[in-house]
């Protein structure tokens, strides 16, 4: 079983939109079963799932306190990815927990020069921990020089995903009704870059992984 993180002690990055696209993209490239597990007690990502009708990806709840377990239930129920949306402003115990437990960390982050501050908490938390991490930018404005900008400051601290997400409206507004923009809209440039994303998300997550069991690692925390 593969685990994927999403996180930023920094709110307003697209955590939650994007876990849930993800999850979607993930299923639909077969790569499922995958759960969701809303590691936030906003609880976003719950009530984007509780409105949906179809019935994957699936949804787990689990506390921070109780993961290896829940983890290891999902394992046994022969589920093959979990993606994990963390809170913003959470403890350092909190994502470090979270991210001991992962393969991959995504750290989502808006394309300004404030967002471009507040990562490096995050950052050190995943660097203390060795884990692999990937920067996705998010909400990005189509065409704008401070989005190239914004990738090559992040390069110089770990990679980052070649998929830019733009902003744009089906984001936001299928999610307000438990859908992700591959599924009400597939033809959008919203579902293309998903697409995209995932891709190379999953070429990342595989190289972990593969490293992982190379190493004999095993992180998940009691």
């Amino acid at each position: 079983m593969r685990i994927l993180a999403f996180a930023s002690q920094k709110g307003g990055v697209g955590k939650t939109t994007l876990a849930g696209h993800l999850a979607v993209a993930a299923e639909a490239g077969g790569a499922g079963p995958v759960a969701l597990i809303d590691a936030d007690p906003q609880g976003s990502l719950a009530a984007w799932w509780n409105e949906r009708q179809a019935e994957r990806p699936l949804f787990a709840r689990a506390q921070v306190r109780g993961l290896a377990g829940q983890l290891n239930q999902l394992r046994a129920a022969g589920v093959r990815l979990v993606m994990i949306d963390t809170p913003p402003n959470a403890s350092g115990h909190v994502i470090a927990t979270i991210v001991r437990a992962s393969d991959l960390i995504i750290i989502p982050t808006r394309p300004s020069p404030h967002d471009l501050r507040s990562l490096g908490a995050t950052v050190s938390l995943v660097r203390v921990a060795d884990k692999p991490m990937v920067f996705v930018i998010n909400g990005a404005p189509v065409r704008a020089r401070i989005t190239a900008e914004a990738a090559v400051a992040l390069s110089q601290h770990g990679p980052v995903a070649p998929a830019l997400i733009h902003q744009r409206i089906y984001f936001a507004s299928t999610m307000t009704n438990g859908q992700t923009a591959l599924e009400a809209t597939p033809c959008s440039k919203a579902a293309s870059e998903i697409a995209e994303l995932w891709t190379y998300v999953y070429q990342q997550l595989s190289i972990s992984v593969r490293r992982r069991v190379m190493h004999g690692k095993q992180d998940i925390p009691a």
